[in-house]
């Protein structure tokens, strides 16, 4: 049977789109793999001198696993927000006569071979090696490493733990923040020593291995533990229970005042008030908002002023950039249904523009208090916002032409990189860089006050223009229309 299973993976991967469009993202990632995998060999064989020479009256071995308590809740953390967990299309699979414990073993077994599984034994291999170089007992330095491979397990498994609890939350971050933020708290002051108690522990393991039963108990409760829990999810109706919750409704007369472009501005603000990946992008706005209180408040920064045009247009575009880069992606999951309708595709994308440009007016609104810390940050921000309703909202939709990436609404926000493919790391070079470049360079040159001027002049000339700018982009749309079509009906 598990043959089976990873042919149909194998298949559904090479055969969706995933694989066929974003070869370049494939590539990346497989580089950033590769990448980690030198640091981390580099840290073993490292690790052992490094400690030698910092604590040089102490084991290396000892002060190593005084260090285990901060590498696991990193390790924890990193997992909850970057790892994928393992998914199949199952729900085909539940009309055929396969057991469920076999679908939900094959599903926990797979999230075993994950890359960050693999990763730590680049560094705990090497540095096992050096141990037992330098004259250390091979029986517990095996030991240990085996202890570190159940420990990344538990990991692993905490991980499954921590997705389910999150998935019944509007902030699905906050448990894993509560719990890591909880446990580091208790070391710090001192009230639990936790590092001291995971160090020993590691320590008596290695000294008497029959101890090792205690983490191979643990990790076999917790695979039981979502074994039961995936198994009674995995039911073929499961989707089509809903939580009973009361109806409410939000009041959206004032969006009529745009006219044709009303009914999709609608939509998108229910679809941004209405779902998990959405909201991320609201929530955004009180962080872009501040983030010019990262750098003004510091005497050097205020200093650099060729760097007040970036911040300027993350503070006051900080929603176009977060919502606009997934256009039309938003609508994925019935854009099929939208294009059979017989509607402008220019009001549609007029919509997404004017939603944006609102956003921008009123992050600057907003931005107004950074005056406090000089006028120069209060005309670079109105200069950067003018460029964003001029140029950035016409460069995010036309990048968008480009998606074909289906995004699935209900995942959870914080760092969720599903529905991302190349299109969202390229554009940011032309969204941030380019503005950014400019404004230095004319600001070297000739004075401040210009590269203002020129910041405000492309803004105003994309203003002026936008008719013809949106009737370029509109014709991209309607000639990508049936790629973006057969993209977002893929699973994958």
């Amino acid at each position: 049977m598990i043959k089976h299973f990873l042919n149909l993976e194998w298949k559904q991967y090479f055969r969706s789109s995933y694989w066929q469009k974003n070869l370049l993202l494939n590539i990346l990632l497989v580089f950033f793999a590769l990448y980690f995998v030198a640091m981390f060999l580099i840290m073993g064989f490292a690790l052992y001198p490094i400690l030698k020479k910092v604590y040089p009256d102490s084991d290396p071995f000892v002060v190593a696993n005084g260090f285990l308590f901060f590498w696991f809740l990193g390790d924890l953390f990193i997992r909850f927000f970057f790892q994928k967990l393992p998914v199949m299309s199952v729900k085909p699979l539940l009309t055929l006569p396969i057991k469920r414990s076999s679908v939900v073993n094959y599903v926990l077994g797979k999230s075993a071979t994950n890359f960050f599984n693999f990763l730590p034994l680049f560094a705990v291999i090497p540095f096992g090696i050096i141990l037992i170089s330098k004259g250390y007992a091979t029986g517990p330095i095996l030991i240990w490493m085996l202890v570190m491979l159940l420990l990344t397990l538990i990991s692993n498994y905490l991980n499954f733990v921590f997705e389910s609890i999150s998935a019944e939350t509007e902030l699905s971050f906050l448990p894993i923040i509560a719990v890591v933020g909880g446990l580091f708290a208790l070391n710090h002051f001192n009230i639990i020593n936790l590092a001291e108690l995971l160090g020993n522990a590691v320590i008596t393991i290695t000294e008497n291995p029959i101890y090792i039963l205690m983490p191979i108990a643990l990790l076999a409760a917790l695979y039981f533990a979502n074994f039961k829990s995936l198994r009674q999810k995995l039911f073929l109706d499961s989707s089509l229970k809903v939580k009973a919750t009361q109806a409410k409704s939000t009041n959206l007369e004032w969006t009529k005042r745009f006219g044709s472009v009303a009914p999709f501005m609608q939509l998108d603000i229910k679809l941004l008030t209405r779902n998990k990946r959405t909201k991320s992008s609201l929530w955004m706005l009180g962080l872009g908002l501040l983030y010019g209180l990262f750098f003004y408040p510091q005497p050097m920064y205020r200093e650099m002023t060729f760097m007040f045009a970036f911040i300027g247009i993350f503070v006051t575009g900080i929603f176009l950039i977060n919502f606009g880069q997934f256009i039309p992606a938003w609508d994925s999951g019935y854009y099929k249904l939208l294009m059979s309708q017989n509607i402008p595709y220019k009001d549609y994308l007029r919509s997404k523009h004017t939603l944006m440009t609102l956003s921008v007016v009123l992050l600057f609104v907003l931005s107004i208090p950074y005056v406090y810390f000089g006028w120069k940050i209060l005309l670079a921000h109105f200069a950067a916002a003018v460029y964003n309703i001029g140029v950035n909202t016409h460069v995010i939709l036309y990048g968008g032409s480009f998606n074909r990436k289906k995004i699935e609404l209900d995942q959870k926000a914080a760092f969720n990189f599903q529905g991302t493919g190349a299109v969202q790391w390229i554009i940011g070079i032309p969204l941030m860089i380019i503005p950014m470049a400019i404004f230095g360079i004319v600001n070297w040159l000739v004075s401040f006050e210009v590269a203002i001027a020129v910041l405000l002049i492309l803004g105003l000339l994309g203003i002026v223009f936008h008719h013809k700018i949106m009737d370029f982009i509109t014709q991209k749309y309607q000639d990508s229309k049936y790629k973006m079509i057969d993209a977002f009906s893929q699973n994958t």
